[in-house]
């Protein structure tokens, strides 16, 4: 169980989904909390090929291996490319084959 400073928030997802989530929750004799956890982790997990490929995607642009991505994403230091750093890349690899 995580620590108080290590919980998620989201933001107000708006009246009708509030409903639907309660009620969701209720229907399988869950708080909001953890029926809200689950339904988030069931998405991500049906998102994750979509999700893969969009990292590879990032990491063949700059020429770097998907592990690579990942963790700079991962870590916060991940940042979207320039136009001038796009432009080098280029130049470099004109045809964006990678590495």
């Amino acid at each position: 169980m995580p620590r108080a400073t290590e919980r998620q928030y989201i933001s107000y997802v708006g009246e009708f989904y509030d409903d639907a989530w309660t009620v969701e929750a209720a229907l399988k004799g869950k708080t909001k909390t953890v029926e809200g956890a689950s339904l988030l982790c069931t998405k991500l997990q049906e998102r994750e090929d979509k999700r893969n490929k969009m990292v590879q995607y990032l990491a063949d642009k700059r020429g770097i291996s998907f592990k690579e991505m990942w963790m700079q994403m991962l870590t916060g230091k991940y940042e979207p490319l320039t136009g001038e750093e796009l432009a080098k890349i280029q130049e470099i690899d004109p045809d964006g084959e990678g590495q």
